[in-house]
């Protein structure tokens, strides 16, 4: 009888061993997952700290200290670090004490930045706005065939951008320039245009104009370089009038970037031009 029990009582508790290892592995995948989800929202705690620092630098001018922060990361899988730091290459390459050497070393590097974070994520507006802008750099480097190759793929990216977001002025923005850029195209490069493409890139400055009022609108006075093109494309169109009105705003925007204080000066430049002509 004693044999039967103790028999049985070696059943029972392997059974009760059987029954218990798949709550105990439940619980240790709870703990598991759990402690992944903790780790996973630190990650993203952490990837919004970093941004929250990028951004504050940017808007604070402080170029080389955000293109030190944010190439600690640069191995990132984070589309929105990534955009910014090749948006912080590229600024750093348009910095005066910038050797050319070292200026075309970080157009590159921006460029390939961008791409990357245009690869994690598709329906980043940003993204796309600063791949086009980089692919833009890139062809000072690659002569006159490849930057009018690219156009199309430029024009392409700033569209998608403004279609993702509407409201982003800089994207509208860059449209225009790209605009006035077609439009002013010399007569030689277009020859050369015509030669390489069947339908080489075109535009009007009254398209340019259309883009600079749209960003305006969106964004009222967000960037001197936009009055001072809006001012620059009256000229183009011969209205003096209106022409005068936006350099004037050019001229008069506070500086808050080596690049205001040019546009200053130019604006400052086209407007003596008037009153010299007069």
């Amino acid at each position: 009888m004693i044999p039967t029990v103790m028999g049985n009582l070696g059943a029972f508790k392997r059974s009760l061993l059987l029954s218990a290892l798949p709550y105990l592995g439940f619980e240790a995948y709870q703990v598991f997952s759990q402690a992944a989800m903790v780790h996973a929202t630190a990650k993203v705690f952490r990837v919004e700290e970093i941004l929250e620092q990028a951004d504050y630098l940017y808007e604070s001018g402080e170029t080389e200290k955000l293109y030190q922060l944010l190439t600690q990361y640069k191995e990132s899988e984070d589309a929105e670090l990534l955009w910014r730091l090749a948006r912080a290459s590229r600024d750093i390459a348009q910095l005066s004490g910038t050797s050319e050497e070292e200026k075309k070393l970080l157009i590159y590097e921006a460029l390939e930045y961008a791409k990357r974070a245009l690869e994690k994520n598709e329906s980043s507006f940003a993204a796309h706005k600063w791949y086009a802008i980089c692919i833009s750099d890139v062809g000072d480097y690659e002569g006159i065939k490849a930057k009018i190759a690219n156009a199309y793929i430029i024009k392409e990216h700033f569209e998608k951008a403004i279609e993702l977001n509407p409201k982003d002025a800089t994207s509208i923005h860059l449209m225009g320039i790209w605009c006035y850029t077609f439009a002013e195209m010399p007569w030689y490069q277009r020859r050369i245009a015509k030669v390489l493409f069947a339908t080489p890139p075109s535009s009007t400055y009254e398209e340019a104009l259309g883009y600079f009022h749209r960003a305006e609108q969106v964004d009222p006075n967000f960037y001197s370089k936009n009055l001072l093109l809006l001012g620059k494309t009256y000229l183009k169109l011969h209205n003096k009038k209106l022409a005068a009105f936006w350099l004037m705003k050019a001229k008069d925007y506070p500086a808050h970037t080596e690049e205001d204080k040019q546009i200053q000066t130019e604006a400052a430049q086209l407007l003596t031009g008037f009153s010299d002509k007069n």
